[in-house]
């Protein structure tokens, strides 16, 4: 049996912590971690002791890290947006093989610089695009591709962002403000425009975008709505985004969800969380914050051959999750990959109206599976065994270039020949 691939970790928060980390404990014959970079001190401490990683290779800034000579086989980045461009360019110049944190980088001259170097350097650059790893999307290429549809025609895809997540992550949290991160459509849509582009299999043509922040604004704010959730607002009771209730910080009240709790960092009791929201981000008014993404955006796309396709983003949901129509000349496919309800396709025969429901097996993991899917992938693309639907940083370069085309006809009003653009 070969040795397991070992690895440094760039960036143990969520995503480093609680997504990909725990593949290394569940399986430590295939891959290990021996080193992580991070500047929180205690999340540093506890990723280190998670996976038994010594003092000398707890490092608290990646340049720390990457300035030693090479600690591990690869490297996982899970840095903020803004450092995945200097970080991912310095390891992969060490001779790192990475694994990304999506999205590559937050503008496009920086995404095909960091495509370029890694193919120059002949580095394996795999990008988290974990949902084309869940059995979920896997099934629907294989409909799609079985031609069990017929020709597809036209296709309806839903981003349904809810409004605690949008609340929590793009108007209080980290993905607030494209400045400080990236746009809204690329941060949390790269997914779904790789998964568009995976399974259609041909390029886009023509892309045309409209979107605003239409919601979460200064003018909307109720009257006498103060600058902090905690500072005593007269309208606490019927606010959806009060910060007390979502996170946990009144007696008997349950948080929304269990990792936006631990994004808080503000402890077990409800006590601490309230002291923790007094002083965070996430404490702040929705209508009185620095956020200037969109909270609604629709994309209008021709694909090659004349497929039509809408995407909708929006961060006004009831509930989370991505709702699909394919419409082909023989069946039409509806898809639901939502919390709390079945992830399920039913096929509608056009010829003999009868329904077909299928519900692929779930992983146990994030994402549907995917988190799991997505590491046991690249663990066999270092080990240099095939991977079904394997991906790389050249497909995932597609899905951006789609997102910061989305996002200049959203503001210049006009439609994007694809074919030029990506030739820029």
């Amino acid at each position: 049996m070969s040795e397991p691939i070992t690895t440094l970790m760039l960036g143990a928060g969520g995503r480093g912590m609680f997504a990909y980390g725990p593949y290394a404990l569940e399986h430590p014959d295939e891959i290990r971690m021996v080193a992580v970079a991070e500047p929180d001190d205690e999340r540093r401490a506890r990723f280190a002791q998670a996976h038994g990683i010594p003092a000398e290779y707890q490092f608290k800034t990646w340049q720390e890290a990457l300035a030693r000579p090479p600690l591990a086989r690869a490297a996982i980045n899970c840095t903020m947006d803004q450092m995945h461009f200097e970080s991912t360019q310095t390891a992969l110049q060490a001779g790192y093989d990475m694994l990304l944190e999506k999205p590559i980088a937050p503008t496009r001259a920086e995404c095909v610089q960091l495509v370029q170097l890694a193919e120059a350097r002949g580095r394996v650059l795999q990008v988290c695009h974990v949902l084309r790893f869940t059995a979920y999307f896997a099934t629907l290429y294989d409909i799609v591709r079985s031609g069990r549809l017929g020709r597809i025609i036209t296709v309806d895809h839903r981003e349904n962002v809810s409004y605690w997540h949008m609340s929590h992550s793009f108007v209080r949290g980290n993905w607030r403000n494209k400045g400080l991160s990236s746009p809204m459509i690329l941060a949390k849509c790269c997914h779904d425009l790789d998964i568009l582009a995976w399974i259609i299999g041909t390029p886009v043509e023509n892309l045309s975008s409209f979107g605003t922040l239409t919601h979460y604004r200064a003018e909307n704010a109720p009257a006498g709505a103060p600058a902090r959730c905690t500072d005593g607002c007269p309208v606490e009771a019927e606010c959806p985004w009060y910060a007390p209730r979502l996170y946990g910080a009144l007696e008997g009240v349950p948080a929304r969800s269990s990792w936006i709790v631990t994004a808080l960092g503000g402890g077990d009791s409800p006590q601490a969380r309230w002291q923790k929201l007094e002083t965070s981000p996430y404490g702040r008014c929705v209508y009185h914050c620095d956020n200037d993404v969109v909270d609604h955006q629709v994309l209008i796309m021709q694909f090659l051959d004349d497929l039509t396709v809408t995407f909708t983003m929006h961060g006004h949901s009831d509930t989370e999750g991505r709702t699909m129509r394919w419409d082909g000349t023989r069946a039409t496919l509806y898809g639901d990959f939502s919390d709390g309800r079945p992830h399920e396709f039913r096929i509608h025969d056009h010829g003999s109206d009868k329904v077909e429901v299928i519900q692929p097996q779930a992983g146990t993991s994030g994402h549907g599976g995917g988190d799991e899917g997505l590491m046991d992938a690249f663990v066999r693309t270092l080990r240099g065994e095939a991977v079904q639907h394997r991906t790389s940083a050249r497909a995932s370069l597609e899905s951006h270039l789609m997102a910061f085309a989305a996002e200049e006809s959203r503001h210049t009003r006009q439609a994007m020949d694809m074919r030029a653009y990506r030739s820029q």
